[in-house]
């Protein structure tokens, strides 16, 4: 990569992940009324099988680095329990309102690595994590429904996810393999799935299977650019920047169902692109100063 910044590497794998997770989102979509355990299962392993190849080929074997093990069992079970409450989420409530809480993540990843990694938490850094939040809620448009007991599955699923980021931070600091920390989450999601895949499998069609697998190669590409991402700089100075896939998901909706963003959307879009490129400017005068 021709970026010699850190926090700049960061930024962009960071919005190269909320690419292919709205992708991701996309094809789960497309793939129709399936369960949520077997979405997950399906997302998780082709990720797996990539990741595995990938370390093959890097010849550094399945073996996890000394003193990291406690981290990537809470990056799995973090990681887990964030994607089936957010599939769950998306199963049983309507798509913005899911979406809302799942982009709390990065708010809960910047206040979990003040207290978990000991980074420190600028005013600048915070006000526009919560400015992309409050542009989000214009296009996502929260409905009396927020208030339904699935939303609790909802905020689960956006709290897992900022632990996950969190611990990821964490691993690739004592310095773990960023493929392998993709591996372990991988197949250890994949495991605990396996029970409920394997007595309530629902049958698929050949375009609802291809749809899994596609959603399941971007989730790998989604897992190993924000693998890569929080590798490169802490949550505080880059985590607004995933708010992109709102953005994504929306011009993706566009694209295949021809939903047209309305007034209140466009001014969403203005908020968040206004809080990226503000960001961007600070860390890079930052860089310039260091």
């Amino acid at each position: 990569m021709l970026i010699k910044n850190k926090t700049a590497k960061g930024a962009l794998c960071i919005i190269l992940s909320a690419f292919f997770f709205a992708l991701m989102g996309l094809f789960v979509q497309l793939s129709g009324d399936l369960p949520s355990f077997q979405k997950s299962f399906f997302r998780n392993a082709v990720a797996a099988v990539v990741a595995g190849v990938i370390l093959i080929k890097e010849g550094g074997g399945f073996k996890w680095k000394e003193g990291s093990l406690l981290y990537l069992v809470l990056r799995a079970v973090f990681g887990t329990v964030g994607v089936l409450c957010n599939f769950y989420a998306l199963d049983h409530m309507i798509l913005s309102d899911a979406l809302m809480l799942n982009k709390l993540s990065p708010f809960f990843a910047v206040i979990l690595s003040y207290f978990v990694l000991r980074e420190k938490i600028g005013m600048f850094q915070l006000s526009m994590v919560l400015l992309a939040f409050f542009g989000s809620l214009f296009i996502i448009k929260p409905t009396p429904e927020l208030l339904n007991p699935a939303s609790i599955m909802g905020l689960l699923g956006g709290l897992g996810a900022g632990a996950a980021y969190t611990m990821v931070r964490k691993l690739t600091g004592i310095g773990e393999r960023k493929t392998y920390i993709v591996f372990f989450f991988s197949a250890f999601s994949c495991l605990c799935l396996l029970p409920w895949l394997i007595f309530n499998y629902t049958s698929m069609t050949f375009i609802q299977t291809l749809y899994l697998i596609l959603a399941g190669v971007c989730a790998a590409l989604g897992q190993f650019s924000i693998t890569a991402a929080y590798s490169y700089a802490p949550a505080r100075e880059i985590s607004v920047y995933d708010y992109t896939q709102i953005i994504f998901s929306t011009l993706m909706s566009l694209i295949v169902f021809g939903t047209v963003p309305d007034l209140l959307s466009v001014t969403g879009y203005v908020i968040i692109c206004s809080a990226t490129v503000a960001m961007f400017f600070k860390n890079r005068k930052i860089s310039n100063n260091s």
